[in-house]
């Protein structure tokens, strides 16, 4: 029970390669289901075109990640292909201790550190319909450099092979199903 006297929520994270559609299968359960709080990250990326900051992600510099690692601010946190990314401790613990469900958006390495940190944690892995289909859609972005998308394809490998270590795999061939699928394990 929380300080509230009410059962804590539960935290899941949903995590899989670059591309496999975290992004747009998280706006289709913020838009169906708004009872889910999904946390915001930090990263030292520059946001691409149609990203909020401080919905999609917060940006900041290298110096402002520094200074978070430092204070121990960050619930877990890691360099994927050059650029940084963080979940920030405080709104991820004050929503659990509020009974809400909480969904996190991080990469492989930051779900293993949950993991390590909070084991009742569900992990779910997003997976791709197809790696053809993962390719095109790295490379259709436009954002990225082809030296990024070769990291990113080539940490996407690293993670597939990854996929047993989740509770949960999903395959994003239809957003709206992946989205109630992953809304019920949270619900």
């Amino acid at each position: 029970m929380s300080a509230a006297g009410q059962t804590p929520g539960r935290l899941t994270v949903l995590s899989g390669p670059s591309g496999a559609g975290k992004g747009t299968v998280i706006q289709a359960v913020r838009r169906a289901y708004p009872e889910i709080w999904v946390s915001v990250s930090v990263t030292t990326r520059s946001a691409r075109r149609g990203e909020i900051p401080g919905q999609t992600y917060s940006f900041i510099d290298g110096l402002d990640f520094d200074d978070l690692i430092a204070r121990g601010e960050l619930l877990e946190w890691a360099d994927y292909t050059g650029r940084r990314y963080g979940t920030p401790r405080v709104p991820v613990e004050e929503m659990l201790a509020s009974g809400r469900p909480a969904l996190l958006e991080i990469d492989l390495d930051g779900a293993r550190q949950i993991r390590r940190e909070l084991r009742d944690t569900q992990l779910v892995f997003l997976a791709p319909p197809t790696w053809e289909e993962l390719v095109r859609r790295l490379t259709g972005r436009g954002s990225d450099s082809d030296e990024q998308v070769a990291r990113r394809l080539a940490k996407a490998r690293e993670e597939m092979e990854a996929a047993a270590e989740f509770d949960v795999v999903l395959v994003n061939d239809d957003v709206d199903r992946v989205a109630d699928e992953l809304a019920k394990l949270i619900l």
